[in-house]
């Protein structure tokens, strides 16, 4: 009897053989980094404002298996004018099998975008750094916390003030 593994692991059997979590697949899906004023907003000497924008997509590809898009998007802005824009859209393909829908939700909402995360952050970091503009480093991100703020804003949008019932979302 041989087991047949997928990206060196053993793939999951049956769901006879219990709840199964298995990251399949880490890929970046989307990068893009501009600096409009170059090479002009090198000599500038202001304070740089940064602003990030986070956000997290889930997509259902069958029944056990999802793809997480976790997205970052960094604008550094000199005074008025635009230093550089960082989108980096990172995902990953997780199987889970076995588990109830709570515990789905759970795991796509907290879990994935910690797997995530850390191959955001290198190449957010790469690219300022390749950009020419001081290293950034993403600090870290309590996507626990970020998940129960998501439960709070279902259960006001419920009738029932329960979770709501639909497909998972997972949205941190």
């Amino acid at each position: 009897m041989s087991d047949e593994t997928t990206n060196g692991a053993a793939a999951p059997a049956a769901e006879a053989a219990g709840p199964a979590f298995t990251v399949e697949k880490i890929y970046v899906k989307d990068v893009s980094f501009e600096v409009p004023g170059a090479p002009a907003i090198f000599s500038e000497n202001v304070q740089p404002e940064l602003q990030l924008n986070l956000n997290q997509r889930v997509q259902r590809l069958n029944e056990n298996v999802f793809e997480v898009v976790l997205g970052v998007t960094l604008t550094c802005k000199a005074g008025d004018k635009t230093a550089y824009v960082a989108e980096v859209q990172q995902a990953g393909i997780f199987g889970l099998v076995g588990l109830e829908a709570q515990a789905v939700d759970v795991l796509l909402g907290t879990q994935c975008p910690n797997i995530l995360f850390p191959y955001i952050r290198q190449l957010v970091s790469d690219l300022v750094q390749a950009g020419g503009f001081p290293p950034f480093f993403l600090q870290p991100i309590n996507f626990e916390a970020l998940y129960a703020e998501t439960l709070r804003q279902r259960a006001s949008q419920t009738d029932n003030g329960g979770l709501a019932t639909t497909e998972p979302a997972g949205n941190a």
